[in-house]
């Protein structure tokens, strides 16, 4: 076993997974210069893994009045407060390349009510954490304030979306013991 295993669950060889699934491995290692680790840990389950990522890429690849730095401030913001080590780590990375800002991922990872946001994305932050934490608390009202700070129904969904799709993430990375990989930790940061 290694010193520092990626799941306490079966990961299996890249050699040993279908086509596909390899196929789409190889090709996020070819981008990032190394397999995040949630593809292996996830790989032991084929069908699972294909409608995870494909859920995962619906969400945070489309193109809406959300922008790919806001979605990740989501995700590092409710994934903190659920406690997700594999999320925060590894979105914050994400975080601090597409918003070419060094702290705000640590910031929102910390105490996502503290750190420096615009009006904008205060909204975006605290709607995703009231998803995240007290969905059952939503009312007609947060929706209504919402769109008078100019987000649209298909924004709110995003929002919640992502901090729902989140939650279940975050709790297989815990229940999985998922390690993120070292190279997160860097990415991002300016490290002259």
């Amino acid at each position: 076993m290694p010193e520092h295993p990626i799941s306490r669950f079966a990961v299996p060889e890249l050699d040993d997974l279908p086509d596909d699934i390899r196929a789409m491995i190889t090709e996020v290692e070819a981008k990032s210069g190394f397999i995040p680790n949630v593809f292996l840990a996830l790989a032991h389950r084929p069908a699972e893994f294909r409608a995870f990522f494909e859920h995962h890429n619906a969400l945070m690849d489309a193109e809406s009045g959300l922008s790919k730095a806001e979605r990740e401030m989501i995700v590092v913001a409710t994934s903190a407060q659920n406690g997700c080590l594999y999320c925060v780590i590894a979105h914050g990375a994400i975080l601090r390349i597409r918003s070419k800002n060094e702290i705000l991922a640590d910031q929102l990872a910390v105490n996502p009510w503290k750190a420096d946001l615009s009006e904008r994305e205060r909204f975006i932050v605290d709607f995703a954490l009231t998803v995240a934490l007290d969905s059952a608390s939503i009312t007609d009202e947060d929706l209504d304030e919402m769109r008078a700070a100019g987000f649209t129904d298909d924004d709110i969904w995003d929002i919640g979306a992502i901090a729902a799709f989140f939650a279940m993430s975050n709790r297989l990375a815990d229940l999985s013991a998922m390690r993120p990989n070292d190279e997160f930790y860097t990415l991002g940061r300016n490290l002259d």
